[in-house]
């Protein structure tokens, strides 16, 4: 890596290190370019290079993480919507729905004991969401064209 491409990388480390610490902010692209000391352009093409998704999408990917260790626990999906940083219950069970691959009232209804078990660590690496690829956008449904 060249001395340029070591900076870039030590800038979008701050910013990911700000969504992480801050997920329950209100966060918007041109907050955490400015961390990165970057244009939002810029940063949000420079972090998906990095980090494979954009920095809405790691964002929200936080969020959702730290819902379901809160849904877990007996929270209300109410409760853990707001706690996480979410204003709209329904954004929130949609994108929980569509990264975690069940609803949120499904995830908390759902028995957790195998993980009490388990270290907090290994927890966090068996419950940490992944996004769910090859899925049909909802505009080639819309309009009728084949998912590719």
């Amino acid at each position: 890596m060249t001395p340029q491409e070591l900076e870039n990388l030590a800038h979008l480390r701050r910013a990911r290190d700000l969504i992480d610490r801050d997920y329950a902010r209100p966060l918007d692209v041109p907050m955490m370019a400015a961390a990165a000391l970057m244009s939002p352009a810029h940063f949000a093409r420079q972090f998906k290079l990095a980090y494979g998704e954009t920095p809405y999408a790691y964002l929200m990917t936080r969020r959702i993480e730290r819902a379901m260790a809160l849904l877990r626990d007996g929270t209300t999906v109410t409760d853990a919507c707001m706690a996480v940083g979410c204003t709209s219950l329904g954004s929130f069970s949609s994108r929980f729905t569509e990264i975690v691959g069940e609803t949120p009232s499904e995830y908390r209804a759902r028995d957790h004991g195998d993980l009490d078990a388990l270290p907090t660590c290994m927890t966090k690496s068996q419950t940490r969401p992944q996004r769910i690829s090859n899925r049909r956008s909802r505009i080639r449904e819309a309009v009728g064209t084949p998912a590719a």
